[in-house]
């Protein structure tokens, strides 16, 4: 469990958690299929992914890659992020599968600082509650130093948590493929069980490193677990 005493400042969790206020449900999972495409860039489709400016603009679009197509963003000086709202019930759809490559890491990458605060590559799930002050947001990350695994409280707020799910430059260059249980992550990170999950996001940011990033998203799923 992530604990930690600070303010909670109008960040990208607040930014997000705005447009997910604004914004229309695009999924409930009412019917229970066995599996909920969240993202389908593999056949161009951008539909339901509203973006997001913090500080300057990050560029996405689909693009041909060798085998398929996907979402990429380059990040030069900026921070912003695509947000594609939802409401599910995560004990329902606890597996959150995606893919993504990158370049390269960001050399002046510092997780526990807010002046290294960037990474090349995020994926993000935020859990919205009607007190904002009690939505959380856990950041899946490709980190350059944080070790694989590591978990680190995130350095603007407590609300939110950092998961380095692959980490440095080894892989770079190749797509790799992750899946994460995001209702044991929550339960683990925040010591409670989750309220439904409001939005999944992406982003590729460089603001506060003021380095230039370069990452590629494929599809994204959220599972039952019984396929």
């Amino acid at each position: 469990m992530i604990s930690r005493s600070l303010r909670v400042p109008l960040s990208m969790v607040a930014g997000i958690i705005g447009l997910i206020l604004l914004s229309p449900i695009l999924f409930a999972g009412e019917a229970f299929p066995d599996q909920v495409v969240v993202a389908a860039f593999s056949k161009g489709d951008l539909s339901g992914w509203e973006k997001k400016i913090f500080k300057g603009e990050t560029e996405y679009s689909i693009v041909q890659t060798d085998d398929s197509k996907a979402l990429r963003a380059i990040s030069r000086n900026a921070a912003s992020g695509l947000v594609k709202k939802l409401d599910i019930d995560s004990s329902r759809y606890p597996l959150l599968r995606w893919s993504w490559e990158i370049r390269r890491t960001l050399k002046r990458e510092d997780a526990t600082k807010k002046s290294g605060d960037d990474f090349v590559a995020r994926v993000y799930v935020v859990f919205p509650r009607t007190l904002f002050w009690k939505t959380r947001a856990i950041n899946y990350v490709w980190s350059a130093n944080l070790p694989k695994g590591s978990v680190i409280p995130n350095a603007y707020t407590a609300n939110a948590v950092m998961v380095a799910v692959e980490s440095g430059d080894g892989k770079a260059g190749t797509w790799v493929t992750e899946e994460r249980n995001i209702f044991e992550d929550y339960k683990r990170f925040f010591g409670e069980k989750p309220p439904r999950l409001g939005a999944v996001a992406l982003m590729s940011d460089t603001d506060n490193t003021g380095e230039e990033a370069v990452a590629y998203f494929g599809d994204i799923f959220l599972s039952t677990g019984n396929r």
